[in-house]
């Protein structure tokens, strides 16, 4: 089953962002360190642009890999989870 650009890119902020939208986090770090937040909004920035760059398919790969890495992650430290 393949996934959009729109579900990659709402997966992929979730797995970076967390619960915190990505201009708000952006703020955030702005409010932290203005030479941070200047960083932090240009990496914000270079992610978009990414996403629109990139196809379907690599999108999904991409996801799949980090998914998977999540498991094993979770698979070999399960007390983290708690």
């Amino acid at each position: 089953m393949s996934i959009s650009k729109a579900e990659a890119k709402q997966l992929l902020e979730r797995m970076i962002f967390e619960d915190t939208h990505p201009q708000d986090w952006v703020q955030d770090v702005w409010g932290l360190s203005p030479l941070l937040g200047d960083s932090a909004a240009k990496i914000f920035e270079v992610f978009e642009a990414l996403i629109e760059c990139c196809p379907e398919t690599q999108l999904e790969n991409l996801l799949q890999s980090y998914y998977q890495q999540q498991l094993m992650d979770n698979d070999l430290h399960p007390s983290d989870n708690n």
